[in-house]
């Protein structure tokens, strides 16, 4: 387990793969999480990378100035459909195009993604929808 934000940015700058892959698998208290957030936000990506980090940190997440932080967060299997609606008004198409992609974004989410300004995002949305309403 990782006690503190301090180990968990050690861990993810480490040399040693064994290091490297508890900084991806080993958990830690949403205190932990919240602090390296806080504390150390080059180290965001390597929160959202881990295995074991909470859905509440994923969800202040969403929110993160940083697109390649809230791609990697669409990219998250066990997201909730409640937070990938909140994606899929992400400014940023990649995100969007994450969200249309995920297994667990519902019908009524990616309904309104059909007229998404991203050729890619629409494309996708009718891969798993079909030629439906518009």
């Amino acid at each position: 387990m990782i006690e503190t934000a301090d180990e968990f940015v050690r861990l993810c700058n480490s040399q040693d793969p064994q290091e490297c892959r508890r900084a991806a698998a080993d958990e830690a208290s949403v205190q932990v999480w919240r602090e390296v957030v806080d504390r150390f936000p080059a180290e965001r990506v390597g929160v959202v990378r881990n295995r074991t980090v909470p859905l509440a940190v994923l969800e202040t997440l969403i929110e993160d100035p940083g697109t390649r932080v809230r791609f990697l967060v669409a990219m998250k299997r066990k997201l909730s459909p409640v937070l990938l609606e909140r994606l899929a008004h992400d400014a940023d198409e990649s995100v969007r195009l994450r969200v249309a992609l995920h297994g667990n974004t519902s019908e009524e989410t990616l309904e309104p993604l059909r007229r998404d300004p991203w050729s890619e995002v629409r494309a996708a949305v009718e891969d798993r929808l079909g030629a439906g309403p518009r």
